[in-house]
């Protein structure tokens, strides 16, 4: 059976706090995003993949992937 994955993830900016529900790229990690309301450019924390697994309350697509097949 195929894992249900999130593809809509709610991103904070941590400068601001500003936040945005966007859709997630589905096949790759997504490095950078451009805060809509400071203008800030995120990118992912030191061991993170991404701007998802560092400041959205969703890990991204291949992360969910990668934990899913980690837990069958």
């Amino acid at each position: 059976m195929k894992p249900e994955i999130i593809t809509s993830a709610t991103l904070t900016c941590p400068h601001c706090g500003y936040k945005e529900t966007i859709e997630m790229p589905t096949n790759a990690c997504q490095h950078f995003y451009r805060c809509k309301a400071c203008n800030v450019v995120m990118k992912p924390k030191p061991g993170d993949c991404c701007v998802f697994c560092s400041y959205a309350d969703v890990k991204c697509p291949p992360k969910q992937l990668e934990a899913a097949a980690e837990g069958s």
